[in-house]
């Protein structure tokens, strides 16, 4: 143990001597800005923000999840996530009830408007993503698929 805190250790320097494009965070913050204003003008057109679409697309995936997971899965504040849901929720795109088995725990549900609509926001999703991804192979795309889950599970607060 004493030997694998070591190696951390030397890893650790400066950010001027890791320097920006070496440094991971700063590197996704960059990428997931950069995807996200590709998204915004298209979504904008659509009535949608970002927010939005990301509780909808994982309400596509992971539909009736509890409030507290959903701001978790879509990386959004409950303020804020609060907010959407309740714009959401007067499109009528998603509806929110109350738990069956504990009443304090709301969930929420798409409705099929809010699939339709995440179908239509799904294809510019589906090309920024291509886009990103261009000419990295699917061994690179698994390994660093890998190498995420591995940060994300480092740094996990939720099961989820």
């Amino acid at each position: 143990m004493e030997q694998k805190l070591s190696e951390k250790r030397q890893r650790i320097s400066t950010l001027g001597e890791i320097g920006l494009q070496q440094f991971a965070p700063y590197l996704m913050n960059r990428i997931m800005g950069r995807y996200n204003a590709t998204l915004r003008e298209d979504f904008r057109k659509q009535g949608l923000t970002i927010p939005q679409v990301r509780t909808l697309a994982v309400l596509s995936v992971t539909d009736g999840v509890t409030v507290n997971d959903l701001s978790v899965y879509t990386v959004i504040e409950q303020s804020t996530l609060s907010r959407t849901l309740d714009t959401l929720e007067g499109q009528g795109l998603v509806r929110r009830e109350q738990g069956v088995t504990d009443s304090r725990f709301r969930h929420v549900f798409l409705t099929d408007d809010g699939r339709a609509l995440f179908t239509r926001a799904w294809p510019a999703m589906h090309d920024a993503f291509e886009a990103m991804f261009d000419e990295v192979d699917d061994a690179e795309y698994a390994a660093l698929i890998a190498t995420l889950q591995k940060m994300l599970k480092n740094i996990r607060k939720h099961e989820i």
